[in-house]
């Protein structure tokens, strides 16, 4: 398993994953990157205003569609006090 690398990047959309909006502002040092591991959200990095406070210790990505819905958690690894990464919590953990 390789360990992900978080750099810092203003305003250079990519191809491959849509940025967030908060992706595309103006950052600064106390902002927070994250990075997004498996599942639906797999590849999205995040910026999250320093404003908004500390990242949230999990997240919950629920998708709505024509059959039932489907919802994935994100546990929170942080890396340094700006940078973290989101993995996936398997179907088994509780």
């Amino acid at each position: 398993m390789c360990t992900p690398t978080l750099v810092r990047v203003r305003d250079q959309p990519t191809e491959e994953a849509p940025l967030s909006e908060n992706a595309m502002s103006p950052t600064r040092e106390d902002d927070a990157v994250l990075l997004f591991v498996g599942g639906p959200l797999d590849g999205r990095v995040d910026i999250r205003a320093a404003r908004h406070g500390e990242p949230l210790p999990t997240i919950t990505h629920v998708h709505l569609h024509d059959g039932p819905k489907v919802v994935h958690r994100y546990d929170l690894h942080p890396l340094t006090d700006s940078a973290g990464v989101y993995h996936l919590r398997s179907r088994h953990s509780g």
